[in-house]
């Protein structure tokens, strides 16, 4: 019977994923040496370390063409910040933001079955795959936003790649709208207006803030006037019309734009890596988990 135990030290050597490994391993009967020769004949092992490692640095760029109607966000994650300088990498992820622009994936999945506009007769996946064997790095398209407009696209990226912004506005100049996507980059906004808050959330956050007035001695009557004050905060927080404005506190983003003759239709803002972690793994557990399960 192959362990958890061998299957744990075949990985560890090999860097293969714990399926084949204990594949391997059962075909030779325990025998490593000959699992290790399998695995190498297989060209398993090189490809399947790569695609075990997690790729939560990489790059978010942005694409927006020349009459700014058409605008793409894109993050593309690798393993190492190291990676994200490397110009090879750059020109991929700039390649991949403006294969949205032109011909409008809807989602990653169709995005990597499209020709390549750069590489004919290869798809994305094809030249995904041809980066990840010259780098030497895991790395994956991970998400990608698309605007298209009858009004002005702008975008703007801070850290290096670190933070992509894209915003949608109509009557709007392009100084106003690269204020509006620092401001986006600066204060995190998640919705637009009150209105696009989900109701649950709210639910949620005027129970919190109920609690919070109750475990403060509030009585309940009071407490309930004390949400629908503290509620303002939380919108003034979440929702980009509501915030101050970073270059002018005194002023609210939507009085501004309102002031400009402009409005924000939509917005998105990408932060790499955020939502993926890092994390230290107990082999031996995990693989006990998959071998049982």
């Amino acid at each position: 019977m192959i362990t958890a135990e061998q299957v744990k030290e075949l990985r560890e050597k090999t860097g293969a994923g714990m399926m084949d490994c204990k594949k391997v391993l059962t075909e030779t009967n325990g025998d490593e040496e000959r699992a290790i020769e399998l695995l190498r004949e297989r060209g398993i092992a090189k490809a399947a370390k790569k695609s075990d490692r997690i790729a939560a640095e990489g790059l978010v760029t942005t694409y927006v063409t020349d009459d700014h109607k058409i605008g793409v966000v894109v993050e593309v994650n690798a393993e190492t910040d190291f990676v994200a300088k490397n110009d090879e990498f750059r020109t991929f992820v700039a390649d991949v933001a403006k294969q949205v622009a032109d011909k409008n994936p809807t989602t990653v999945e169709e995005l990597l079955a499209q020709e390549s506009i750069t590489e004919t007769g290869k798809t994305v996946q094809d030249v995904l795959t041809g980066k990840i064997a010259t780098i030497g790095e895991n790395m994956s398209i991970r998400r990608f936003e698309r605007f298209e407009t009858t009004g002005l696209i702008e975008s703007y990226i801070h850290g290096d790649g670190k933070i992509g912004v894209l915003v949608d506005m109509e009557g709007a100049s392009t100084e106003l709208a690269k204020d509006i996507c620092m401001q986006i980059a600066a204060a995190r906004p998640e919705y637009l207006d009150r209105e696009s808050v989900p109701q649950e959330r709210v639910d949620s956050e005027m129970e919190i803030l109920k609690a919070q007035a109750v475990n403060e001695g509030k009585p309940e009557a009071v407490a309930e006037k004390i949400v629908q004050g503290r509620i303002g905060k939380f919108y003034g927080e979440i929702c980009l019309l509501e915030q101050d404005f970073v270059k002018d506190p005194d002023q609210k983003v939507g009085k501004l734009v309102e002031s400009k003759g402009a409005k924000i239709n939509r917005f998105a803002r990408f932060e790499k890596g955020e939502g993926l972690q890092k994390r230290e793994e107990n082999f031996a557990e995990e693989v006990a988990k998959q071998i049982n399960g």
